[in-house]
């Protein structure tokens, strides 16, 4: 992926991604529901060829993923890597769940306020609250194109780094608080040694926020800087459903328990289960040579 796409592909994309999400499980196949997509969304933007080739990549593997990594000029790395990690059939990432990553991803980047640092905290939330692979996320967040080359080395720094080092450190050591801090007390001529990544209140959030749990971290950022929200799994409530099923299987008991009481009482009387205009059966012993 040579650079960020037009405002309008994101547009599209995230209104591709809503669809799949609301359609999702309503008795229509995914391959059915993306050749439905492909007359919906705008014709003058590129996703109409790249709905075309995922749904040939869907009928010939079953899969979306590889399409999307094919698709790398168009889908960014880590799209496809969560549409790869929801379609394991050992995960507990569900492609619902992806799909509304993907489209609150793809809003944020229409946004005006859109920057590199609420688009990583935004993707990193999104690998720990889903338990995903850090090591295959973060290289995947390095590739995007909307992170310039010191964010490329600094994420894999942190690729590197994550579970020995605690992030808001490494988020403080790139901040313009930790440049403040050196300049009071090593004097005013003190340079940073990286590249500063993050401003004045990420670092002091940070900062606030060591030895503590990752999420308190980013609900924090979102609360003081507007960044965006990672949509949490959906817990769907079968009760409903249960009351039903319930029902039925405790006819189906009644009516065993009857036949029960019936035999020892009497002996189960059959003929009431004969059809109508039917004759009895008859017990060939019981007739005459």
């Amino acid at each position: 992926m040579s650079g960020p796409l037009p405002r309008e592909e994101y547009v599209e994309q995230a209104y591709l991604f809503e669809i799949l999400w609301e359609r999702l499980g309503h008795d229509i196949t995914l391959q059915d529901l993306l050749h439905h997509c492909r007359y919906e969304v705008l014709a003058t933007t590129k996703l109409p060829m790249a709905i075309d080739f995922l749904t040939t990549e869907l009928k010939h593997s079953g899969l979306l993923a590889p399409g999307m990594h094919r698709l790398q000029h168009y889908f960014s790395p880590f799209q496809a890597f969560l549409v790869q990690q929801a379609e394991k059939d050992t995960g507990r990432f569900d492609f619902r769940t992806a799909v509304r990553i993907l489209q609150y991803e793809a809003q944020y980047k229409t946004s005006e306020r859109m920057d590199p640092q609420g688009l990583f905290f935004y993707q990193f939330e999104a690998l720990c609250r889903n338990r995903l692979s850090y090591d295959g996320g973060l290289t995947a967040m390095a590739k995007d194109p909307h992170y310039s080359p010191e964010w490329h080395e600094w994420l894999l720094v942190v690729r590197a780094q994550v579970g020995l080092v605690d992030l808001a450190d490494l988020i403080y050591g790139r901040s313009e608080d930790f440049v403040a801090y050196r300049k009071r007390h090593l004097g005013e001529d003190a340079e940073p040694e990286y590249p500063i990544l993050f401003g004045l209140r990420e670092g002091k959030i940070a900062m606030a926020n060591r030895h503590k749990e990752l999420l308190f971290l980013f609900a924090a950022m979102q609360r003081h800087l507007g960044y965006p929200t990672v949509p949490k799994r959906e817990l769907f409530d079968n009760t409903l459903e249960m009351i039903p099923q319930m029902q039925r299987r405790i006819e189906r008991l009644e009516a065993r328990i009857k036949f029960m009481e019936e035999e020892q009482r009497q002996g189960i009387d059959i003929t009431k289960f004969y059809g109508k205009g039917q004759p009895p059966i008859v017990d060939l012993g019981d007739l005459e040579p």
